[in-house]
């Protein structure tokens, strides 16, 4: 594990694996460059690129300076740019795809950026939660399981049988638990969680956008958004995928396009 420190002095953990253009991987709620597809995703990466995965500000052993700001995760995303030589591809999954696109809408020497299912809402209604602010009520109560389970039902609409069976697995609950307080830095990189054409139309960088042939339809309709925004952008569906995405299926699709 190394470290590069962000504009803000808040220091940023990876790890680098592979050889070849450099990839870097950014994460979806909860998870971290130990835990979640990207350790799995990495290993299917690093034959054909040197790949970093780090950990977002406040989870595993990066740091979590305050107040938190969607740009100051831009600005980590710049630091690691730096790191692997002034430029690299950006590959983001869920919420980690919509950083990486505002990313590449930052102006970011962002050489080609690949997002599966960004979770914007492409039907012209707005959520009828103010979701980052109800997590941080429950957080300030130290109510980090019931701002886990939000997540889940709320946002994410798990079935409530799904939850209950992972509270049932304690090493698993502790895991989310422990990083249940970065839950509304991921609500707030989503902001009101319509798509952000304006801002995506910015994109210079060749792009990706991909969604699961089997995924929930608000997110289909959102990738195609993305898709339609992003000028010249690559659209494609992985047939059979839903959110959670197979890596089998994934990381042919990222390297056709990643080396083209």
């Amino acid at each position: 594990m190394s470290t590069v420190t962000s504009r803000d002095g808040t220091a940023i953990a990876y790890q680098r694996c592979g050889t070849g253009p450099a990839v870097i991987l950014v994460d979806g709620a909860l998870c971290s460059r130990t835990f979640g597809p990207m350790p799995k995703l990495s290993a299917k990466l690093a034959a054909q690129f040197s790949v970093i995965t780090y950990d977002r500000r406040g989870r595993g052993e990066s740091g979590d300076t305050q107040p938190y700001s969607k740009a100051h995760e831009v600005e980590d995303i710049d630091a690691l740019l730096q790191m692997a030589g002034g430029s690299a591809h950006l590959v983001g999954l869920s919420s980690g795809a919509a950083l990486a696109l505002e990313a590449a809408a930052s102006g970011l020497a962002v050489t080609r950026v690949a997002g599966y299912e960004p979770p914007y809402i492409n039907d012209g209604q707005q959520p009828t939660a103010d979701h980052e602010a109800n997590l941080r009520a429950l957080l300030a109560d130290n109510r980090r399981g019931a701002a886990v389970k939000y997540f889940m039902r709320d946002m994410v609409g798990v079935p409530s049988f799904v939850v209950v069976m992972m509270r049932l697995m304690p090493w698993l609950w502790r895991k989310l638990e422990a990083v249940a307080h970065t839950l509304p830095y991921d609500a707030a990189v989503m902001g009101s969680f319509a798509v952000p054409t304006e801002r995506l139309a910015a994109i210079a960088t060749p792009t990706l956008v991909m969604h699961g042939g089997k995924t929930d339809e608000r997110l289909k309709k959102a990738a195609l958004a993305v898709a339609e925004t992003v000028p010249r952008a690559q659209h494609r569906t992985l047939a059979g995928q839903r959110h959670d995405v197979s890596l089998e299926v994934l990381a042919p699709a990222l390297i056709e396009f990643l080396r083209n």
